[in-house]
């Protein structure tokens, strides 16, 4: 039967397009949870460690994780049931307001979704039906998760960004991607240089210039990408993160002295590599030698 379904969808790429993208935006339902509960569970995590490190009895709270409690309105506490919480659209029948309260909901959820479906039609596209689009289709729903936490609270999870580092050693054992010693190869070199880069920004300026969140998700890219496309990742990533952060600053939109999260210029760049990474190489070394 299975084999009745993949012969289907391998005969009607626009049909499979069509349902990874469908699937896309129900992830991007999923990741809107993630972005918002897991830093949660994380400080709670921290407390509870920094409380027992200290004696302090920590008091039992509700249960709190990515499926507990239901998603509730933050105004009226409001249980967000199922034909509320289909993507994109029931934002659109309720107006992008509270069906209880009518409290104003925030356009980033159904943004999440919409890209979410939208990268992911790209990724079916790109690959088709294949397993390397499954591996794609994971990587590019981590990297979003990664983007949205990182500006909300400038912060990769190692619950992350290390299982989607290992994720592209394993997938590159079938050499989906690229041939396993260019993925073991690509993970050390990316963690060790933006490592670099960071002792030797501190070392010069005193102060740090990125986290090491950053080192492991370019790892975990390197494991994905291979180590040839690292170069072209964190250039691209420099580039649209110089612009964008001289942009804010110049129009006001960010003190001068926040930092500015690099993780999703990373992930940006990451994205763009895994579609396109091998063009953007062939024209590089085109310019190089010409």
């Amino acid at each position: 039967m299975f084999l009745d379904i993949f012969a289907l969808l391998n005969s009607s790429p626009t049909a499979f397009i069509a349902l990874v993208s469908i699937l896309g935006l129900l992830i991007g339902s999923f990741l809107n949870v993630v972005i918002y509960r897991l830093p949660l569970m994380m400080e709670r995590e921290w407390k509870a460690q920094c409380d027992e490190l200290n004696g302090i009895e920590t008091p039992q709270n509700e249960i709190f994780t990515l499926s507990v409690p239901r998603s509730r309105c933050p105004h009226c506490n409001h249980a967000i049931s199922a034909l509320e919480n289909i993507p994109v659209i029931s934002y659109l029948f309720l107006g992008g307001k509270c069906k209880q309260c009518r409290a104003k909901i925030s356009v980033r959820y159904p943004l999440i979704e919409a890209l979410t479906g939208l990268l992911s039609g790209v990724v079916a596209y790109h690959f088709g039906v294949d397993w390397a689009c499954l591996g794609a289709l994971l990587l590019t729903w981590s990297l979003i998760a990664l983007t949205f936490i990182d500006v909300d609270h400038q912060l990769l999870p190692d619950s992350i960004t290390l299982p989607l580092m290992w994720l592209g050693i394993f997938f590159n054992l079938f050499t989906h991607y690229t041939d396993l010693h260019s993925s073991v190869v690509g993970a050390i070199a990316g963690y060790l240089s933006l490592w670099l880069v960071f002792h030797g920004f501190k070392l010069v300026t005193g102060k740090e210039g990125m986290g090491y969140g950053d080192f492991k998700l370019l790892a975990a890219l390197g494991a994905w990408l291979g180590w040839a496309l690292l170069p072209s990742i964190v250039l691209l990533s420099s580039l649209v993160g110089a612009v964008i952060g001289i942009s804010l600053i110049a129009f006001r939109q960010h003190q001068r002295d926040i930092p500015i999260p690099f993780g999703p210029y990373l992930a940006t760049a990451g994205w763009i590599a895994l579609i396109w990474g091998n063009e953007i190489n062939t024209a590089y070394l085109g310019l190089m030698v010409g």
